[in-house]
């Protein structure tokens, strides 16, 4: 199967044993890109809904079922990273080998996140969830409308989305941990380790096509409106560990103290809502 295909059957289909088929098949071809759907193919049980729940506290987690809850909020993201990056896949053109190399690079990130929800459906349904029993927002998605260049789309997945789920990550391990659901601690672990291929491989590529650009000026200039540099921030958030991962002290010293102006709440001191919109 040519990766495009396997791209295309991802969105178009809307079984969701189709979207964690295993990729299984023949390199990128140079060619253009193509039209994605507004929005995913999902069956009935996992359609995109308007409705609103609250993500459960941290302090709650105590409860099995507010810890099932969690995890069905944590699928959803993983099924939406599928999804986006396998539009990544069919939206924009392979014009080169640098091109062929970024695409290999997202191909297998989302290779990880198919296992990642592999496992936090497993793990749902031992505590007692399945995936559908709560309402699926989309808020992720509704980025890729404004998405029109392979950048935007690094900065807004790799630097912003994936970046804060390494925050997440750490924070949801402990948690986990300090309810002694160490089952749903080595996902966190795992989850983790895979995002920090991730945002390397989005940070990797900005730092080549930033050229003379100071990178958050770029990495600003490329986020869609509305869409801040503060969502690149989860709960704690962990310098050392950007620093690890290769942004430079000015970078990581600027995310850390980014304010908007006319902010609505703040992120870090909001851990409940924060956590609706992890990746």
């Amino acid at each position: 199967m040519a990766p495009e295909d396997f791209a295309r059957n991802i969105l178009l289909s809307s079984k969701l044993a189709d979207k964690l088929k295993p990729f299984e098949g023949s390199n990128f071809d140079i060619g253009k890109g193509e039209k994605v759907p507004d929005t995913p193919a999902r069956s009935h049980l996992l359609k995109f809904s308007s409705k609103k729940i609250k993500f459960p506290k941290a302090s709650q987690f105590h409860h099995q079922d507010k810890r099932a809850m969690a995890l069905h909020f944590f699928a959803n993201h993983e099924l939406l990273a599928i999804e986006m990056m396998a539009a990544f896949l069919l939206k924009f053109p392979t014009e080169n080998e640098q091109d062929i190399k970024l695409k290999l690079g997202v191909l297998s990130a989302l290779e990880d996140e198919q296992k990642h929800l592999k496992m936090y459906l497993k793990r749902m349904k031992e505590l007692g969830t399945e995936f559908g029993d709560y309402p699926l927002n989309d808020f992720f998605w509704k980025q890729m409308n404004y998405i029109d260049k392979k950048e935007e789309f690094l900065a807004v997945m790799s630097l912003t989305f994936e970046t804060a789920n390494l925050d997440f990550c750490l924070f949801y391990r402990e948690v986990f941990n300090e309810c002694e659901d160490l089952e749903s601690a080595k996902i966190m672990e795992v989850i983790f380790e895979d995002e920090i291929s991730h945002v390397k491989l989005g940070l990797n590529f900005l730092n080549k096509w930033k050229q003379d650009q100071d990178l958050f000026d770029y990495y600003k200039s490329l986020l869609p409106e509305g869409l801040s540099p503060n969502r690149s921030k989860g709960i704690n958030f962990n310098a050392k560990l950007r620093r690890e991962i290769g942004f430079e002290k000015s970078f990581v010293e600027k995310i850390e103290n980014y304010q908007e102006k006319n902010r609505i709440f703040n992120r870090r001191d909001n851990v409940q809502r924060s956590s609706e919109h992890r990746f």
